[in-house]
């Protein structure tokens, strides 16, 4: 009986590969009550692993809360899973507006106290007792009702490169904090507004729709599936989207485009971005918005303090991670007095469509004194996508600057190390070529294996 993965994310991502078919992204939840959490993981792993399910999956007590990835052949198979199950029957599935094969690598099911943190130790709370569930051209139609009050129940990373035209953003990194301030902030409107939310997927205002309730609030809503369903069901019926930027997602893909409005800034340059990224330093490891310029001028990296440590041997950036818990002060998201340019959404009974504010001289210099401190020796091209290990050749995509034959390169990675190489052979988009522009795919021989967390360099100074 196999309960857990026996192939690394590497290999599986080969097998994806040499398998062709398509696989879709999706994600699903539901609220109810499982007695023994542990043994319906361990049922789940068995069915889902058997039809090459994978993703990651939280169950509790109250629920469930899964974001996965399916081949698209084995779908119907894998609904009779779910409809096995009372609670699960004609649950919806959100399918992921953009696919990408790779989401997941891995089928990963835990067991956790609860499936939404909530912070909430009230043993009267119903948290099947939800408000009204409104599908898109309803939701809206109540966006344009002045006596309504539309909330984000998303953090504050998420909300910052798409939101719903005039809603609250919290300046919060855990839905857990949203549910008092918003409760102190709309108190005395309980009997008088309607109280709209939405979230991702619908799984967060399923349960602050219950709690607003049993808090006293008479009209409650909230979007039906989320953003997610949300965004399919404006293409579908070709509605308005009220909806403008992008929606964060957690795969490795971080944002599926709603709409091309770019609500958001480069938090290093202040210029118009969207584009998360995790910063190149692993003991650093911020979430936070890079555009390019700054992406191939910062190396991936939050900060100069952060430039300087990628350039440290393996060992020595090791050593500086010893001993440091892996927790919140590290992996934080969009928290960091090196980004100049960040702005969270700000709580207010208004309407909070963010703006890009003014750029201070203040800040111009501090941006300007980043570039002039940066001593470059390598200049990140893109990153690898796959590793081929009967060939020994490695597949890379080009994101910043072109390569060509005779060029000195890095590949750079938790596990492969430092590696240096004379690009000799390379084939561009599948055929034998000298150069390679940005947006293409090269593959070139490797004596030594690469991962997926790879990084691409080119080494110029």
């Amino acid at each position: 009986m196999q309960l857990y993965n026996t192939l690394s994310a590497e290999e599986r991502a080969e097998l994806i590969d040499q398998a062709g078919k398509q696989r879709l992204t999706l994600s699903f939840y539901a609220y109810a009550k499982i007695e023994d959490p542990k043994q319906f993981r361990d049922s789940l792993f068995i069915v889902w692993n058997k039809l090459d399910a994978l993703g990651r999956i939280y169950l509790a007590k109250e629920g469930i809360n899964a974001q996965m990835s399916v081949p698209a052949e084995n779908m119907e198979a894998f609904r009779d899973t779910l409809e096995a199950y009372d609670f699960m029957k004609g649950i919806r599935l959100n399918v992921a507006v953009e696919q990408d094969d790779h989401s997941f690598l891995k089928l990963t099911v835990k067991v956790r106290d609860k499936i939404v943190a909530d912070g909430l130790n009230d043993e009267t709370f119903d948290v099947t007792k939800i408000g009204v569930h409104l599908k898109a051209k309803e939701f809206n139609q109540i966006l344009e009702d002045p006596n309504t009050i539309v909330v984000d129940f998303r953090n504050h990373y998420e909300s910052e490169i798409g939101h719903f035209k005039g809603a609250i953003t919290p300046d919060v990194e855990t839905f857990r904090e949203s549910l008092p301030i918003i409760n102190e902030q709309l108190k005395n409107h309980k009997e008088d507004k309607n109280l709209v939310m939405y979230c991702t997927g619908g799984i967060r205002c399923e349960k602050a729709s219950a709690y607003f309730k049993h808090q006293g609030f008479k009209n409650v809503y909230q979007l039906e599936g989320g953003i997610i369903n949300y965004a399919k069901q404006i293409k579908e019926e070709n509605l308005e989207s009220k909806f403008i930027g992008k929606n964060f997602v957690f795969d490795h893909r971080l944002g599926e485009r709603i709409t091309d409005d770019i609500v958001s800034q480069c938090h290093q340059c202040g210029k118009p971005c969207d584009n998360h990224t995790n910063c190149e330093n692993e003991g650093c490891h911020l979430l936070f918005i890079q555009c390019d310029e700054c992406k191939a001028a910062m190396e991936n990296c939050c900060s100069t303090e952060c430039q300087e440590i990628i350039h440290m041997p393996l060992v020595e950036q090791v050593k500086l991670r010893r001993g440091v818990k892996n927790g919140n002060m590290i992996f934080r998201k969009g928290k960091s007095d090196k980004l100049l340019f960040k702005h969270s959404g700000e709580l207010s009974d208004n309407s909070l469509a963010i703006a890009i504010p003014s750029v201070s001289k203040l800040a111009k210099q501090k941006t300007k004194d980043i570039r002039q401190k940066i001593k470059v020796k390598k200049v990140l091209l893109g990153k690898a996508e796959h590793y081929y290990v009967k060939a020994g050749v490695g597949l890379f995509s080009i994101e910043n600057q072109e390569i060509s034959i005779g060029d000195k390169i890095l590949i750079s990675g938790p596990t492969t190390g430092n590696q240096e190489i004379i690009v000799e052979k390379m084939f561009v988009n599948g055929s034998e070529n000298t150069l390679a522009k940005v947006g293409d795919k090269v593959t070139m021989p490797l004596p030594f294996r690469i991962r997926l967390s790879d990084k691409l360099y080119k080494i110029i100074s």
